[in-house]
C-alpha cells in the first residue's frame, strides 16, 4: 500500500531513525585492524579490535601473551592488570573506558609493514622437532623450524594470524614485505626510578608480575606454572643467574611423564629448547623463570615445575631484573 493510501485512511506513519551496524570490514588487513574500534565485527573469527588491543598492552608490558585476535584467559588477566594499574573497573572487559585509554596512551599504528630480511630466512632451521625429550637430545640445535616461526615469535604472533593477515605472501624470501604486529620496543625503564626488585609468580592466576621498590607494576605476563609431577615451590628466593641461550638437563630425579631415560641427558640451545631461549635462575634448586617453545600454550597448561613464559616475555623480564631480585611464589 503507498504512503498516500495511509494518508488517507488517517493512519499515522512513525519514523524512527536509522542506526548503522559497525562496518563490516572486507578483508582481515593493516587498515581493518589499525582503524578498528571497538565494535568492529571480526573477519572469519578473527577480531582486528582484539588484536589491536593485544598488541598495544604488550607494548605496555601487560602481556596477553600470543597475539591471535580471540577473546581468551591471557588478554582478560593482561587488561584486569591493566584495569587495576589505571585505577579503572576490574573485570577484564575490553568496555569502552578500557579501549579510550588503550588508544589514548599509544601513538604507533598496530600493525606496520616489515621487509623480511635475508637473517630471517637463512637459518639454521630444524625441519622437525621431536615430542620426546630424549629424541631432543640428539638434536645438535633446538632452533626454529623455518621462517614462519621464527618471524611470528618475532612479532609476537599466533602463526595463523601471521598468515592471515598475509594472504599468499611467502615468508622465506628475503625482500617480500608482510603485515605484523607493532612491538618492536617496550618502553625503557628509568633505571633511578622503576628498577624490579620483587616478582610475584602467582599460581592461583597463572601470571607473573614485575614490581618495582615502591610496590608498583612494571609488568605482567601469562605464565605456565609448576606440574603434578613437579609442582611449583612457594614462599620467597632470589635470582641467582640470568643464562641466554641455554641448554636443557633432565634428571631422572623429575619423573616426569612419558620420560623413561634412567641417566641425566643434555638438550642443546634454541628456541624450541624445553626452556626456550633465557633461563633465570632461582635459589632453589632446578627451579627457574624460563621460556617456551610452544608460547601458544602459556597460561594455559602445566610447566614442568617452573615459571614458564613466552620466549619474547622471558627476553624480556631478563634484561628487568638483576642477581638478588626477590621471587615470592603466592599459592
Amino acid at each position: 500500500m503507498r504512503l498516500a493510501a495511509f494518508a488517507a485512511l488517517g493512519i499515522g506513519i512513525l519514523w524512527y531513525p536509522a542506526f548503522a551496524a559497525p562496518a563490516q570490514p572486507k578483508r582481515l588487513d593493516i587498515d581493518a585492524v589499525n582503524n578498528a574500534d571497538r565494535s568492529t565485527p571480526a573477519v572469519k573469527r578473527i577480531s582486528p579490535a582484539l588484536i589491536k588491543a593485544q598488541v598495544l598492552l604488550d607494548r605496555k608490558r601487560f602481556s596477553p601473551g600470543v597475539i591471535d585476535g580471540h577473546n581468551g584467559d591471557n588478554l582478560k588477566d593482561a587488561l584486569k592488570a591493566f584495569e587495576r594499574a589505571r585505577n579503572l573497573n576490574v573485570d577484564g572487559e575490553l568496555d569502552d573506558e578500557v579501549w579510550a585509554k588503550l588508544n589514548e596512551e599509544s601513538s604507533e599504528p598496530a600493525l606496520f609493514e616489515y621487509k623480511i630480511s635475508r637473517e630471517d630466512v637463512d637459518g639454521p632451521f630444524v625441519k622437525h622437532i621431536p615430542d620426546k625429550l630424549e629424541d631432543q637430545a640428539n638434536l645438535d640445535h633446538l632452533g626454529y623450524t623455518g621462517p614462519t616461526e621464527l618471524l611470528a615469535e618475532k612479532f609476537h604472533m599466533d602463526e595463523d594470524l601471521l598468515k592471515a593477515l598475509n594472504p599468499g605472501r611467502r615468508f622465506d624470501r628475503a625482500g617480500t614485505v608482510i603485515v605484523v604486529a607493532n612491538v618492536r620496543e617496550r618502553p625503557k625503564l628509568d633505571k633511578n626510578r622503576q628498577k624490579v626488585t620483587k616478582i610475584e609468580v602467582v599460581k592461583s592466576d597463572h601470571i607473573l608480575r614485575a614490581l618495582a621498590e615502591d610496590g608498583s607494576l612494571i609488568a605482567v605476563y601469562p605464565a605456565s606454572i609448576g606440574s603434578k609431577e613437579k609442582p611449583a615451590p612457594s614462599g620467597d628466593y632470589t635470582v641467582r643467574a640470568v643464562a641466554e641461550d641455554p641448554t636443557y638437563t633432565y634428571n631422572p630425579d623429575y619423573g616426569f611423564k612419558g620420560v623413561k631415560a634412567e641417566k641425566k641427558f643434555v638438550i642443546k640451545p634454541g628456541p624450541n629448547n624445553p626452556v626456550g631461549s633465557v633461563w633465570i635462575d632461582l635459589s632453589v634448586d632446578s627451579f627457574g623463570i624460563h621460556g617456551t617453545a610452544e608460547p601458544a600454550k602459556v597460561g594455559k597448561t602445566y610447566s614442568h615445575g617452573c615459571a614458564r613464559l613466552t620466549n619474547w616475555d622471558a627476553e624480556d623480564l631478563a634484561k628487568l631484573v638483576s642477581k638478588g631480585t626477590t621471587v615470592t611464589f603466592v599459592d
